[in-house]
């Protein structure tokens, strides 16, 4: 196939039928969102390059190795690699104390170049949210319960809540050199890039994947031995109001989100149906400084095509979507006929019934595109029928066929519909 024809590698069409999840998935998660006072907020796909540096830290592969940054009348932009930053960027531009306890969230494409695999995709979209209510343990819990109640209603709630914390902000640079200090003795065990990350993100080597490096973490003291008591005490009250709202959670000591925005409340969401792979999304809180002001906030994003493709894994598509209305299907036998659909296609559609009409052809022909469109009944119209006032009806299921008058057409569609959802 030619490549004018192709999307970009890592880049996907949606297209129907998979479409009609993807909009049930993002309807179903505007009704919960609603529930929890979130309004939307839709931002731009292209912002300066700073907005994401100065946000996500320089050390961060996202920032590194992953953003598309290209330059446009001496300006450096880039697309959109993460939802956050570019809320924070609108939040820092209003006035003082107006973005204070804004609860806002969106969906939309983010873009990273990452090497093409399942799971991950150089276009990928999200759904995200930022609450932006002062600091406080029980936002933190709540938001994190939004999460697990946003996957539920899309049908994975058996799924399992990691939770951490990255301490005040301004224990970074303790738990930073306390990591550094019990790495120290087993550099030469680390994998490459992990010797890389021990100078310039030490975190990161908590969340290495290699059997080395595992085994060196797995002898390390948990991160919040080089906490103040009361960023540990600040994680207790989460888990306990995480309790409090039905939400079971496991500390997990290794846990970290990569993006140096954090602190305080860190969370991984799994579920135990997907096997290894078992990452379903993440959030926490954050300190931003950006625009000259800083900002805090919780928050979390979904990657929409993994929510999509565990449905479909699990076979949980059609709990989601409902089943599609029933479509009426217009024959007209003759040009007075045809002219006179088009004002009957109009008429049934204002009653809130699906219609399409073929543009000419014979009965025959006009009848296969019926059967094809998977049209659930027939209205036919000829010359007699015109005359008459009449509607030949057929039930292309049954094969059953008889007359209506015109003017109960309607009415009776839309009970047979209704009749149809039971």
């Amino acid at each position: 196939m030619s490549s004018a024809h192709q999307p970009v590698q890592g880049m996907s069409d949606i297209a129907a039928p998979e479409i009609r999840l993807w909009q049930r998935v993002e309807a179903v998660a505007r009704e919960v969102l609603a529930r929890y006072g979130f309004e939307e907020l839709r931002t731009p796909i292209v912002e300066f390059e700073s907005v994401f540096t100065r946000s996500l830290g320089a050390t961060t592969d996202v920032v590194q190795k992953e953003m598309y940054v290209f330059e446009k009348g001496g300006r450096h932009l880039a697309l959109r690699p993460e939802g956050t930053a570019g809320v924070m960027r609108y939040a820092a531009g209003l006035a003082p104390g107006e973005a204070e306890g804004a609860r806002w969230y969106y969906f939309g494409p983010m873009f990273r170049s990452e090497r093409p695999q399942a799971g991950r995709r150089r276009q990928f979209h999200q759904c995200g949210v930022e609450c932006l209510e002062p600091p406080s343990p029980l936002v933190d819990a709540e938001v994190l319960a939004l999460q697990v109640d946003l996957l539920r209603a899309w049908g994975l709630g058996d799924c399992v809540v990691r939770l951490n914390t990255r301490g005040a902000g301004g224990e970074t640079a303790a738990v930073t050199a306390g990591l550094r200090a019990a790495l120290q003795p087993h550099q030469a065990d680390l994998c490459d890039n992990c010797r890389r990350r021990f100078s310039e993100n030490v975190l990161r080597v908590l969340d290495c994947k290699t059997e080395g490096c595992r085994t060196v973490v797995a002898g390390l003291p948990p991160v919040t031995d080089f906490m103040s008591t009361a960023s540990r005490d600040y994680l207790a009250q989460v888990a306990g109001h995480l309790d409090a709202l039905g939400v079971a959670c496991r500390m997990d000591p290794l846990l970290v989100r990569g993006l140096d925005y954090y602190e305080h409340t860190i969370w991984e969401i799994t579920s135990e149906a997907l096997g290894a792979q078992n990452a379903m999304s993440g959030g926490g809180r954050y300190r931003i400084q950006i625009g000259g002001r800083e900002l805090t906030g919780v928050g979390f994003a979904i990657g929409l095509e993994r929510v999509i493709s565990v449905l479909q894994t699990l076979g949980r598509t059609s709990a989601l979507l409902p089943a599609p209305p029933p479509l009426v299907w217009l024959v007209g036998l003759g040009e007075q006929a045809i002219q006179g659909n088009l004002a009957l296609m109009q008429q049934l559609r204002a009653a809130g019934l699906a219609c399409r009409m073929a543009p000419g052809g014979s009965l025959k022909s006009q009848m296969r595109a019926a059967d094809k469109s998977g049209a659930a009944w027939a209205v036919i119209r000829g010359d007699d029928e015109l005359t008459q006032g009449l509607a030949a009806l057929k039930d292309l299921a049954a094969g059953r066929q008889e007359s209506v008058p015109l003017d109960r057409l309607a009415d009776e569609l839309i009970r047979r519909a209704a009749a149809s959802r039971q």
